[in-house]
C-alpha cells in the first residue's frame, strides 16, 4: 500500500503574498513557519487556511506539493529566484519578495534584504531574522493552487484548521479525501490577489 503524504495545516494570519510567495511561476515558503519547513518531505502538502480577523477562517488560502528544498543560500544563489528578491520600489509581487537571507561575507550570521520583514526604516529586523532561519529550508512548489482571498470553503468533514502553529496528524483517509477535493477543482498556479493587499498602499 502507498503511503498517503503528510498535510501540514495552519492559519495564514497575514496574507500579503510573502510567506507564502505564489509569484512568478512557484509557490515558495522561505520565511515564517520554521517548524513546517524544518519537518515537511518532497511530495508532502502545505495548506493555509484564513483567519478569523478578516472573516476567512475555514477557507482555503493556497496548497501546495512540497517538490524541492533548498537552503538560504542555495535559493539565494539560484538563478530561478532572483525574481523573489524583494524590490520595495517596484511593483507588489517584486515588494513582497521572500528571497531575503544571504551570507555575510567572512562573518558568522545572515543579511536581511530590505524586505516585508525588516523594520520600518530598512534595517534588518533581528526578531524576523533569527525566527526565519532557525530553519536553513526553503520549501518549494511549482504543482500549487493560491487563491489568496477568494479561496473556496473547506468542507466540515475534513476539520484540518488549526488553531495555533500547525496541525499535522490527520487519518489517512483525511488526507486522501482532502488532496483529491482540492484537486478535483482542476485548478493551479495564482489564481487571486493576497488578501492582505488592500490594506496596503
Amino acid at each position: 500500500m502507498t503511503n498517503v503524504p503528510d498535510v501540514y495545516s495552519y492559519v495564514v494570519a497575514r496574507d500579503f503574498g510573502f510567506a507564502p510567495n505564489p509569484f512568478h511561476g512557484s509557490c515558495t515558503l522561505a520565511t515564517c513557519k520554521p517548524g513546517i519547513r524544518k519537518s515537511a518531505k518532497l511530495g508532502d502538502w502545505v495548506v493555509g487556511t484564513g483567519t478569523a480577523a478578516r472573516k476567512r477562517a475555514g477557507y482555503l488560502v493556497f496548497a501546495m506539493t512540497v517538490e524541492e528544498a533548498l537552503t538560504f543560500e542555495q535559493y539565494w544563489s539560484d538563478d530561478r529566484f532572483l525574481q523573489k528578491k524583494p524590490d520595495l520600489q517596484g511593483s507588489k509581487k517584486q515588494a513582497f519578495g521572500d528571497n531575503i537571507y544571504s551570507r555575510r561575507a567572512g562573518i558568522r550570521g545572515w543579511n536581511q534584504l530590505n524586505s516585508h520583514h525588516s523594520l520600518r526604516d530598512g534595517r534588518p529586523n533581528p526578531q524576523n531574522t533569527e525566527n526565519d532561519t532557525q530553519t536553513n529550508r526553503v520549501l518549494i512548489a511549482t504543482d500549487f493552487v493560491y487563491w489568496g482571498g477568494k479561496g473556496p470553503k473547506i468542507p466540515a468533514r475534513f476539520d484540518i484548521c488549526a488553531k495555533r502553529g500547525h496541525r499535522k496528524n490527520f487519518s489517512e483517509e483525511t488526507k486522501t479525501d482532502l488532496i483529491e477535493w482540492i484537486q478535483s477543482s482542476g485548478e493551479h498556479g495564482y489564481l487571486s490577489e493576497p488578501l492582505d493587499w488592500v490594506r496596503t498602499p
